[in-house]
């Protein structure tokens, strides 16, 4: 049960990793991306359009292809989003908690209609979109899972995108604190004026780790839906969004500690479907999926009482640059 609970804790806190590595990323540049919940959701109806359209345009689905398409897909749709909040943000240095709140409800609204439109296309009269066949070649693990017991169970009996959120993770972790693109990155992010001063294209900077952070976010989507459900439903993405960014906080801005947050906040999400307690019904229940935010609250508090500097957000972050006031 303990290895079972684990390999579900892991499986729930991937879309997590996703989209705090994407926001961690972007917020390294001094930019607050609120609109991660959105980007998300759009990257998850953007890889169910491509394997929708491919799944009825064949009789016979290519494994390649039926992972290549919606993940490209979904890369696109993110990217896309992405590059709206940068020329907003960015360019025309609109408020960017605005912004974000309303990139947020801008993609949901997209992925709400997208999603009843691909339902009424299907033609069953269902509410929701069945992915069966692409599901499958995304949850393709190691052939010797089984024969492991609980240690294929723990470490080997996930689809590749289980693993690519990891490794994505760790790069990212590499890239920021050891070369010089993560270096100038911080710098951005901590100081634009000095940076600019001294030879750094600001906005470039801005746009390169905005936009690709969206992507990877996006990611978390696409991975929740074709892999994890394998099915999609409108409203369907729940709170994991926002989960996302309050993971960031408990990261402390680090996405290798992301990793082993994303595994806990993951557990503390459906650590409720293992408790049992006397008089506890459903509604109770739900008390204990706040645990996320509890524990995000009690990071915030210790972090901001130590004050360390290595713990704490980007200084300009969440402020417009205006190269005029240098």
């Amino acid at each position: 049960m303990i290895a079972a609970f684990i390999q579900r804790a892991i499986m729930q806190g991937i879309p997590l990793l996703f989209g705090s590595t994407g926001e961690i990323i972007t917020e390294k540049s001094g930019h607050l991306n609120l609109g991660i919940p959105g980007i998300m959701y759009v990257g998850g109806i953007s890889g169910v359009i491509g394997s929708f359209f491919y799944q009825h345009s064949v009789e016979q689905m290519n494994p390649v292809l039926a992972v290549l398409i919606p993940f490209g897909c979904s890369l696109l749709g993110s990217l896309l989003m992405g590059l709206i909040y940068c020329f907003l943000t960015v360019t025309l240095r609109a408020n960017q908690n605005v912004t974000g709140l309303a990139l947020t409800t801008f993609g949901i609204g997209v992925g709400n209609f997208f999603g009843g439109s691909l339902t009424k296309l299907s033609g069953t009269g269902a509410t929701s979109i069945e992915l069966t066949q692409a599901s499958i070649y995304f949850k393709t693990t190691f052939p010797f899972a089984d024969k492991l017991g609980w240690v294929g169970t723990i470490f080997f009996s996930y689809g590749f995108m289980v693993y690519l959120a990891v490794i994505i993770a760790l790069v990212a972790a590499y890239v920021l604190k050891r070369t010089r693109i993560g270096l100038q990155l911080r710098a951005v992010g901590e100081n634009p004026a000095t940076a600019d001063a001294a030879g750094i294209n600001v906005n470039r900077y801005k746009y390169v780790a905005t936009c690709a952070g969206s992507m990877i976010a996006g990611l978390g989507g696409l991975y929740y839906v074709v892999d994890y459900m394998g099915v999609w439903s409108n409203d369907g993405f729940g709170d994991r969004g926002w989960l996302a960014i309050a993971l960031v906080i408990f990261a402390v801005w680090r996405p290798n500690v992301g990793i082993l947050g994303s595994f806990l906040f993951g557990g503390l999400y459906i650590v409720h479907t293992y408790i049992q307690i006397p008089g506890f019904g459903i509604a109770e229940q739900e008390l204990f999926k706040m645990l996320p935010y509890v524990v995000t609250i009690i990071v915030l508090v210790v972090t901001s009482i130590r004050e360390k500097r290595e713990s704490q957000p980007p200084a300009s972050l969440g402020l417009a640059y205006f190269r005029e006031e240098r």
